[in-house]
């Protein structure tokens, strides 16, 4: 769902720029200015303007079709890859617009690593195999390194201790919430600056999905990471910032304790309190 570049829809917008809370002591890893996704005639997001910190969780909530993985996805130039779509505005990862000219996309999404709404293993492929793909993309073969990031991987993805004696079992054979962490551990084995998560836990059951939490309370003291939710309790207890979406702009921006608790904006009243969403 996008918005019409009109004069009228534009002013529909909510106010850009929104401040958002800026925290002194604590380092910026990923930061968006004024940043623009347009589909052809259709804005996606406008002027989003949003700080992300190290080692923390940023959790993107909102109505469905406001923005919030249009957002995800031009974090580590997934745009790149969708026809007739316009990126205005910049992101800045550890000071650098992964934007510029010179830029190589490929490096940015080693960087950044994304882990899907749907578990995505390739089902074919070997446990093994699927962890160190990445790492063969950019030409990785000594096989004491790619065991060691193999075991490595499947550690921080709380899955080793479950499939070590499985390695060469195909990716497929595993439960869903295995197969998530299967590819939570494929994204970690590049070692990423950022991981971006795009609902990962919508399509598992209530037990997977607490794996998955517990699992990002652990990870975020190695790697940054935004994850996408439509579960306002999951966003409650797995991050640390929260950023309100609505018609494709950030209506607020703070700490989770801060606006579940006391909210600024009426909309995000609204919204936390059900009157719409």
């Amino acid at each position: 769902m996008g918005y019409p570049i009109t004069q009228k829809v534009e002013n529909n917008f909510p106010q850009s720029g929104v401040r958002s809370k800026i925290i002194d002591h604590m380092t910026l890893r990923l930061e968006t200015k004024k940043l623009s996704v347009i589909y052809g005639t259709i804005y996606g997001i406008k002027d989003v303007s949003l700080p992300i910190y190290d080692k923390k969780v940023t959790a993107l909530i909102g109505p469905s079709g406001c923005g919030k993985t249009t957002f995800l996805r031009s974090l580590n130039r997934m745009h790149d890859l969708t026809r007739n779509t316009l990126i205005k505005g910049n992101v800045y990862l550890n000071g650098e617009d992964i934007y510029a000219p010179k830029v190589d996309p490929v490096m940015v999404r080693r960087r950044l690593g994304m882990v899907f709404q749907k578990p995505t293993p390739f089902p074919t492929m070997s446990v093994y195999d699927n962890v160190i793909a990445g790492l063969k993309l950019v030409g990785i073969k000594n096989k004491l390194i790619l065991d060691e990031a193999v075991e490595k991987s499947l550690r921080h993805a709380a899955l080793w201790d479950e499939v070590k004696d499985r390695l060469s079992s195909p990716g497929g054979s595993l439960s869903g919430g295995q197969q998530q962490r299967l590819s939570i551990a494929r994204a970690l084995a590049v070692e990423p600056e950022v991981l971006l998560m795009d609902e990962p836990t919508s399509s598992l059951d209530p037990q997977s999905t607490s794996r998955i939490e517990e699992l990002i309370d652990t990870l975020k003291k190695k790697v940054t990471i935004v994850i996408v939710t439509h579960n306002m309790q999951q966003a409650a207890r797995v991050s640390d910032f929260t950023a309100f979406f609505y018609l494709g702009s950030i209506v607020e921006h703070n700490t989770t304790s801060k606006m579940f608790t006391v909210p600024e904006n009426k909309r995000t009243e609204d919204y936390m309190t059900g009157k719409f969403g």
